[in-house]
């Protein structure tokens, strides 16, 4: 019986440091194409058998994400504006809205679940999801699911 693989969408202050380290050399690797492996695992302090090792099991959440449904769900304050604020910084990456969702405030706060197509001019998700987070009186934000 084959195994099926199990993906995850992890914070980075989640992942252990020699997830983030493998992160790192990936991003030096791509940004510099004369450097090597071990010019680049030596830099950021991890040894080239461990980049081996985890190298093809750990990419940056936008880099998987082109093509796919990304669904979030905010927790947000009941404002004016509040709403139009997050679908303006949406469409500054370039997603295509696809599904929005808003229940009704309860005691001063909303769910909305918001659904976007990543398209491939679409911004870097991550930081579209980071500024979401960082709109003054979203509360939070979650990444339900990824769906092709």
């Amino acid at each position: 019986m084959e195994k099926k693989n199990k993906y995850y969408v992890v914070r980075d202050k989640a992942l252990p440091e020699v997830l983030q380290k493998v992160v790192e050399v990936k991003r030096l690797l791509e940004t510099d194409k004369n450097m090597t492996v071990q010019e680049a695992a030596e830099q950021v302090g991890l040894s080239r058998s461990s980049f081996y090792k985890y190298k093809d099991d750990i990419l940056p959440f936008s880099d998987n994400t082109r093509g796919k449904t990304v669904t979030l769900v905010t927790q947000m304050m009941d404002e004016p504006g509040l709403l139009s604020d997050l679908l303006h910084i949406v469409a500054d990456y370039r997603a295509n809205i696809l599904t929005i969702h808003q229940t009704i405030p309860v005691n001063g706060s909303a769910t909305v679940t918001l659904s976007v197509e990543v398209l491939s001019d679409t911004g870097n998700v991550a930081g579209m999801v980071e500024e979401i987070e960082h709109l003054k009186g979203v509360q939070n934000v979650k990444i339900l699911g990824v769906e092709k």
